[in-house]
């Protein structure tokens, strides 16, 4: 096990400088520029290159991205010249609001998708089963920023029983001061999430159910209960596992979105911002610490995947 943790960090090291190097490319190859963004349409040429010299985009991109990943390596996001502020010192600011928008959703998607999968799998081709499957199939096809507008619409404007604005502290404490506020963003997240979810945990179901282990606890008597909870659910449990990690950065993709729309200063909300006035520095760092969290969500999840399966073996060759 261990040389396969070795093995599987320096698959994640070599990931990340790819991820970099590619988003790099990408930011500095778009239209616009970081001194006219800043500096305003009227700025003069000697301004912006004044501006290029003192920020180091005046040289090479090979050069500039050995220079970035140095500062990296050190420890060091680099310096938002928007926010006028260290890039490191932004994201402590806004991770921990936008780790609780996410988790929030990720805890409530999986308390609800769970037994909602279990229960459609085990009434397979029932009145209940084709419910939630036109339920699962609305919500995963639906736009993210389109079902935000209509919750704010429905709870909002006609109801008036949730703000259409999320909470707007600096810290966590200041958002869970106003609970209600939260509860539009984390909804609209967390739909999306049981739709994508639930769909894993009926086929996962369906497919344990078929299995010779199933049939044998059957055959000895076991009750339906002990069935479904000492056997069925642990099993069916192990794709939901794998897909916490993969759909990690499509959840803080869609949190980009529900900040933007909700107003909520996260770093979703940050990296909009960012985007719009084009502070490579603060992308950059945003996409370093998307990318981290993703590796390392998979990598917690294979590992799980050895406790929950006897199993499976990893190799160590």
């Amino acid at each position: 096990m261990t040389r396969y943790l070795v093995r599987r960090i320096a698959q994640a090291i070599v990931v990340l400088i790819i991820v970099t190097m590619v988003v790099f490319g990408i930011l500095h190859f778009l239209p616009g520029s970081p001194a006219r963004a800043l500096l305003g349409v009227h700025a003069t040429p000697g301004a912006i290159r004044e501006f290029n010299i003192a920020n180091g985009y005046n040289r090479s991109l090979p050069v500039q991205y050995l220079l970035y990943l140095d500062r990296l390596v050190h420890g060091n996001l680099g310096f938002s010249y928007h926010f006028d502020q260290s890039v490191g010192s932004l994201l402590v600011l806004d991770l921990p609001k936008t780790a609780l928008l996410v988790g929030s959703a990720y805890v409530l998607a999986i308390l609800i998708a769970i037994p909602v999968g279990l229960t459609q799998a085990l009434r397979r081709n029932k009145p209940l089963d084709h419910t939630f499957t036109v339920f699962s199939f609305v919500g995963y096809s639906m736009p993210l920023f389109w079902l935000g507008m209509l919750l704010i619409v429905l709870f909002s404007v006609q109801f008036h029983l949730f703000p259409a604005e999320a909470p707007q502290g600096a810290t966590v404490s200041s958002a869970l001061q106003d609970p209600r506020a939260m509860v539009l963003p984390v909804v609209t997240l967390t739909i999306v999430t049981v739709a994508q979810f639930s769909r894993f945990m009926r086929s996962s179901t369906i497919d344990n159910l078929l299995q010779d282990y199933v049939r044998t606890a059957k055959a000895k008597g076991v009750s339906q209960r002990q069935l479904v909870m000492r056997h069925l659910l642990r099993n069916s449990m192990l794709p939901i596992i794998t897909l916490i990690g993969l759909s990690l950065p499509a959840v803080l993709s869609g949190a980009i979105i529900i900040e933007a729309l909700f107003n909520y200063p996260g770093m979703g909300w940050l990296f909009w911002t960012a985007a719009g006035s084009h502070d490579y520095p603060v992308l950059m760092g945003f996409t370093v610490v998307v990318a981290a969290a993703t590796v390392v969500g998979n990598l917690i999840a294979d590992i799980t995947y050895a406790f929950l399966d006897p199993r499976i073996r990893y190799s160590h060759e």
